[in-house]
């Protein structure tokens, strides 16, 4: 991911890590993840690149603009689903951290500054 916000690196991180404790689980990978994860980690990190909210975001779960595409979102749910409950006894500072971000109601657009 290039020079990202500090949040917006932070949240990546997080989906990283939730989506590779799922391959190892449910996969059964050993190390890594296998190549379907690993495109929604791509997707994802794509859609992260592009958010127009940036560090002022909530989780994408409460957010109005639905990005994703309804077959990844719905995979990524499944991931969410599966991995966070184990973060909290794995990552307990990034779950928290997560659950902080998703008690914002209203993502906060990022200012642009002006050109010129």
């Amino acid at each position: 991911m290039p020079e990202a916000h500090p949040r917006i690196a932070r949240e990546a991180r997080t989906m990283e890590i939730m989506v590779a404790m799922y391959c190892r689980d449910v996969h059964g990978t050993q190390y890594g993840v296998c190549e379907g994860c690993r495109d929604l980690v791509e997707y994802a990190h794509g859609r992260l690149d592009k958010c127009p909210h940036q560090e002022g975001k909530t989780t994408c779960a409460k957010c109005p603009i639905h990005c994703y595409r309804p077959a990844l979102r719905e995979q990524m749910r499944v991931v969410m689903r599966h991995a966070g409950p184990r973060m909290l006894w794995r990552h307990p500072i990034l779950t928290v951290l997560h659950l902080w971000d998703g008690r914002r109601t209203e993502p906060i657009r990022a200012t642009r500054e002006p050109v010129g």
